[in-house]
């Protein structure tokens, strides 16, 4: 782990130099031996992140460059340049973004690992076998494993999953 402060990223420099239809994830936070996570998405005019629920983590989001609506609830929140909002864990949120599009960063504590452990009624047992493929929950963009197990959004960089 390196210990020495450093500049990682200057965000509007990303968002300057990134494609016009550029969408998602433009930067993560990528340090070894971090406790937080990170990440500079951007979302074209009209785009969203479909509702969903963060059951184990809060997150910190800072609306970047454009606008839009964070919709928790029967409440829509205004989002624009300079905009700091709290989500906390288990709440139900979506994004929305304006005309011009939303870049947003979003800091929360860095999520465990994936673990599979037994259900508390199943009997523990050592056939071994292989365990269910999720590669249909993984995004096709940011590479983000969803909770949800019928994701329509990545809840990380608002990639719409495949339909099955």
């Amino acid at each position: 782990m390196n210990s020495t402060a450093q500049v990682l990223a200057v965000l509007d420099r990303l968002l300057a130099t990134a494609g016009p239809d550029q969408r998602g994830a433009l930067w993560q936070l990528a340090e070894s031996g971090r406790e937080l996570d990170a990440n500079l998405v951007r979302l074209p005019p009209g785009a969203e992140v479909g509702e969903h629920q963060e059951d184990v983590l809060d997150v910190f989001l800072v609306v970047i460059a454009g606008s839009g609506r964070a919709v928790t609830g029967a409440e829509a929140l205004e989002l624009a340049p300079t905009t700091v909002v709290w989500l906390p864990r288990t709440s139900r949120r979506a994004l929305v973004a304006g005309p011009q599009g939303l870049a947003y960063l979003t800091v929360h504590r860095r999520r465990p690992g994936m673990t599979i452990k037994p259900s508390a009624e199943a009997p523990v047992t050592h056939e071994g076998g292989e365990g269910p493929c999720m590669l249909d929950r993984v995004c096709s963009d940011c590479g983000r494993l969803s909770a949800d197990p019928a994701p329509v959004f990545c809840s990380r960089c608002g990639e719409r999953f495949p339909e099955l």
